[in-house]
């Protein structure tokens, strides 16, 4: 009689637990916070902003289900100083990753391959010191600076990479450098079209870099 009566009690109890808020489900913490932060080529010099490289890739992303927001925080003409002085301010407080991209102007400049390594390490150590996952985006220096200086600069980023374990982009422009009909008229910058290239290629690896992020929040 006891466990009879005590059934529509259980009942009433199971029901009321199916409308409280708490750890019963699992909470939406709403989009991952994606920052790109670069020179140019992440700024999308002389395109419109739907056209840049941030937001043609949270689109394809977001057409694979992934929900994000990528906000571009690209300066046209920065090095890898410049980038470094802005770091702490232009990426929030509540960023998930960062998208670093740097380093081109630097190789256009000549400035020391040393001091850019130097420079993107200490962006990277600040950005893992507040708990922001890196996707870090490679560049190559121009022929024209020799291949002196292109020994130096060309293996910084894999060996950044490699030595702070992270998601890895060789080469941002690889398969556009060499394409006309990919590039605005200065022969260095892609349009909208090379934006689309890149974004397709970088793909797997910005989904590698969101798995990467959710493992480490959940």
């Amino acid at each position: 009689m006891r466990f009879k009566a005590a059934l529509p009690l259980f009942a009433v109890l199971a029901f009321v637990l199916t409308l409280m808020p708490g750890p019963l489900e699992a909470e939406d913490n709403g989009p991952v916070q994606i920052v790109g932060f670069g020179d140019s080529l992440m700024a999308g010099y002389q395109l419109p902003p739907e056209d840049a490289l941030p937001a043609q890739l949270e689109k394809a992303l977001a057409a694979a289900n992934r929900k994000l927001v990528i906000t571009n925080a690209g300066v046209s003409g920065d090095t890898s100083a410049a980038g470094l002085a802005r770091v702490d301010w232009s990426v929030p407080d509540g960023t998930d990753g960062v998208i670093l991209e740097l380093g081109a102007n630097d190789a256009l400049r000549g400035i020391a391959p040393e001091e850019t390594e130097r420079n993107l390490e200490e962006i990277i150590k600040r950005l893992r010191g507040r708990g922001i996952e890196v996707l870090l985006i490679g560049m190559m220096a121009p022929p024209n600076m020799g291949t002196d200086y292109q020994d130096r600069f060309n293996p910084i980023y894999k060996r950044l990479a490699d030595k702070y374990g992270l998601e890895f982009y060789p080469f941002i422009l690889d398969g556009v450098v060499t394409e006309a009909d990919l590039k605005i008229e200065d022969g260095m910058h892609p349009n909208a079209k090379g934006i689309a290239v890149i974004t397709r290629r970088m793909l797997p690896v910005a989904e590698r870099f969101l798995d990467r992020i959710s493992s480490a929040t959940n």
